[in-house]
């Protein structure tokens, strides 16, 4: 959590969010208004939000991670345009002339907090992939793997396994094995700077053998990357270029 974050929640009247988040911040929840709900209630958290808001109340809607990575800020802006409510930055300091004055907090994304556990696998160009098939269509979702494969990406994968979904991973693991050898390091980080923290370096070949969940991230390197030790490497190219 950054310290801005930690500083919203402080000023808020009213806390919203998915109730396994709202249990992770509870020691800095005394006295607040709260609202929890299960998944899949992200349009009734949202509206509830809004409601609030345009009510004069000072509400922080929680997500994990950064809300502008697989987060509620798009959530946010959609229902509000949808509902012609008028939003002004909350730095524009519009009070009077806007429905509701919103600030976009930045986060720490799952994926950099895996990053950083694993060594320096994000040096160069690289895409994130959601296997959830719940909003988007799998066909898409295979589309999208291929050609970051295809594209020599390093490919980051949120979401690899549920207790409905437990296909996907493998499924992504042959559409890479067609552009990537068998070897190439792959990075299972379990519960990102949480507690229950687990990381292990394995191999694209052997990463669906791992146990994984959603709250697991998988990032697979491009051709150039390598295992030194307990890290993971993707070169930039200095030493390439300079040498």
């Amino acid at each position: 959590m950054s310290p801005k974050a930690r500083e919203a929640l402080q000023r808020a009247q009213i806390v919203i969010g998915y109730r396994t988040y709202i249990e992770l911040i509870g020691e800095l929840l005394e006295g607040k208004k709260i609202i929890s709900t299960g998944m899949r209630d992200e349009i009734k958290r949202v509206n509830r939000a809004l409601d609030e808001a345009m009510a004069g109340q000072k509400v922080a809607l929680v997500s994990g991670g950064d809300s502008g990575v697989y987060g509620m800020a798009g959530l946010v802006l959609e229902m509000a345009a949808q509902r012609n409510i008028d939003i002004a930055w909350l730095k524009d300091k519009k009070e009077g002339n806007s429905d509701v004055l919103l600030e976009i907090i930045a986060g720490i994304p799952a994926f950099t907090a895996a990053a950083s556990l694993l060594g320096a696998p994000l040096m160069h160009d690289f895409a994130s992939v959601s296997l959830s098939d719940l909003l988007t269509p799998w066909e898409v979702i295979q589309n999208r793997i291929e050609k970051a494969a295809q594209g020599d990406f390093v490919i980051i994968l949120y979401n690899p396994k549920s207790k409905k979904r437990n296909w996907q991973l493998s499924s992504a693991k042959e559409i890479i094995l067609k552009y990537r050898k068998p070897e190439t390091p792959a990075g299972i980080v379990f519960s990102a700077m949480r507690e229950g923290q687990k990381v292990n370096i394995s191999t694209l070949s052997n990463m669906d053998s791992h146990d994984v969940d959603m709250q697991t991230i998988i990032i697979v390197g491009n051709s150039t990357t390598f295992q030194s030790g307990d890290f993971m490497i993707t070169p930039r190219g200095y030493l390439e270029k300079y040498k």
